[in-house]
């Protein structure tokens, strides 16, 4: 008997194997080597919001420079103390001393160096009282790490916290210069802490022994102890109340004589495509214009970066001291945002990182508070107070799960933060950034210029406020 054999159909030339099913029609995978693939613009993970550069009133500065003029102020060196560690051991970097008030602007290096000799580390507990209420102000104090109270007596005779103190702040130097010999206040340590102290003693030898530094202080408070407002301006004269043909105070407005200049800072790169991708594969998409489209989006990105964390002129390093205040107890609540409000008037937006934000719901939640949400520009942000806050992710975190909440008055009505830049530039496509071709080189590359100038100005000290260390990990 001849033995049968059953044929079974292939599939694009090849047999099914023993069990499968047969393919009754041609596959997709074929078939998409006769179809057009529809294609998406090339996409960035890199964009977010960028609600700092939608919200800043953008003010046109022609030469480069913009000026701010301010009253004259009495009130100087209110930044924060830096130190360096060598291991376990802490160190007041001698340059920083400068931030104290009555050391601006002094610039001996060796005499800077000896103040900072005489600082001595100290490791305290939560709980500890490290200056108390009467006692002989005999130490100038620099914090290092850690969360302090400072403490003084209420109106009906309990103690009321005064102010929170933290990383880089410091005390007792008014003491010093003001030669009073007891505390008027109290301050006990919240957290674990670590502090440097000096001799009030060991200052005042130093001082003494130095002619610069001991003119140097007295130039500070002969200014110090000039008429001045709470916001440290001098003052202006000015009568009221008086009767009949009362003697009428004679006065006028004086301004600083050195009033700061921002210069636009300038963020650029060197676009580069070949002539054979540009003129080869340029259906459906332009190349280069796509190529454009992302290096813009990551210079805007840049841009708002450099606003914020920029050191010169960074929204983060140009808040003045007394426009800084830290959290009560670690998480940002409502009461310390009502705090950052109740710094200025008119504050516009709060801003901070989309995790500082989680925090603060969180807090809410707790509290059983719900906070209302606030209508900008037809789309609804989480707000306080009738304040919206925008995310932002350019705020940092530290590695200590701590950041950073701002709050601003906008404007050059209200005397707010305002942006910079220029327009008009030469081959500008988007308002202060230009796109400039360069040419081709040797290499058949086609290179373009983009730029980008900018910069921000806080026109008065108030109009800018910090919540700092800021838990989020809690």
């Amino acid at each position: 008997m001849t033995e049968s054999v059953r044929l079974e159909p292939s599939v694009n030339g090849q047999r099914p194997q023993n069990g499968a099913a047969p393919q009754l029609s041609l596959a997709t995978e074929a078939a998409r080597t006769l179809a057009v693939t529809t294609k998406s613009v090339p996409q960035m993970q890199a964009i977010t919001p960028r609600w700092l550069l939608q919200v800043l009133p953008w003010v046109e500065i022609s030469g480069g420079v913009f000026r701010v003029n301010r009253r004259l102020s009495h009130a100087v060196g209110d930044g924060r103390v830096t130190f360096d560690a060598t291991g376990p051991q802490l160190r007041v970097i001698p340059d920083d001393l400068c931030e104290l008030p009555m050391l601006r602007g002094f610039d001996d290096p060796e005499v800077l160096r000896a103040l900072a000799d005489r600082f001595e580390q100290r490791d305290m507990e939560s709980g500890t009282t490290i200056v108390e209420t009467g006692q002989p102000a005999d130490r100038v104090f620099l914090i290092a790490h850690g969360k302090l109270n400072k403490i003084g007596p209420g109106k009906y005779g309990e103690p009321t916290v005064l102010a929170v103190l933290a990383d880089g702040d410091y005390f007792g130097d008014r003491e010093l210069v003001e030669s009073r010999d007891s505390w008027g206040f109290s301050v006990t340590a919240v957290t674990p802490c670590t502090v440097l102290a000096a001799p009030r003693r060991a200052l005042e030898e130093i001082v003494g022994g130095s002619e610069a530094l001991q003119a140097h202080v007295e130039a500070f408070r002969a200014q110090a102890g000039q008429p001045q407002n709470k916001h440290g301006e001098a003052a202006i004269d000015l009568s009221a109340g008086h009767e009949q043909e009362s003697e009428l105070a004679g006065t006028f407005v004086d301004y600083e004589v050195a009033p700061r200049e921002y210069e636009l800072s300038l963020a650029q790169t060197v676009l580069q495509v070949h002539t054979r991708v540009a003129d080869l594969y340029n259906n459906p998409m332009n190349q280069v214009e796509q190529q454009l489209r992302l290096t813009i989006e990551a210079l805007r990105e840049r841009q708002e970066h450099e606003l914020i964390n920029n050191q010169d002129f960074g929204l983060l390093h140009n808040v003045d001291r007394k426009q800084r205040i830290n959290t009560r107890t670690g998480p940002p609540t409502p009461d310390d945002l009502d705090e950052l409000l109740c710094r200025r008037r008119k504050s516009r937006f709060f801003l901070a990182h989309p995790r500082t934000i989680a925090a603060f719901g969180r807090e809410c939640n707790r509290r059983g508070v719900y906070p209302q949400h606030v209508d900008v520009d037809g789309r609804t942000m989480p707000g306080w107070r009738g304040v919206p806050i925008f995310p932002c992710d350019k705020i940092p975190i530290t590695e200590t799960r701590t950041s950073s909440i701002l709050a601003a008055r906008t404007g050059t009505d209200d005397d707010g933060v305002i942006g910079l830049r220029q327009t008009g530039l030469p081959d500008e496509i988007q308002p202060g950034l230009s796109v400039r071709f360069m040419g081709i080189n040797d290499k058949g590359i086609l290179e373009y210029l983009v730029s980008a100038y900018y910069s921000v100005a806080v026109l008065v000290p108030d109009a800018l406020g910090i919540l700092d260390n800021v838990e989020i990990g809690r």
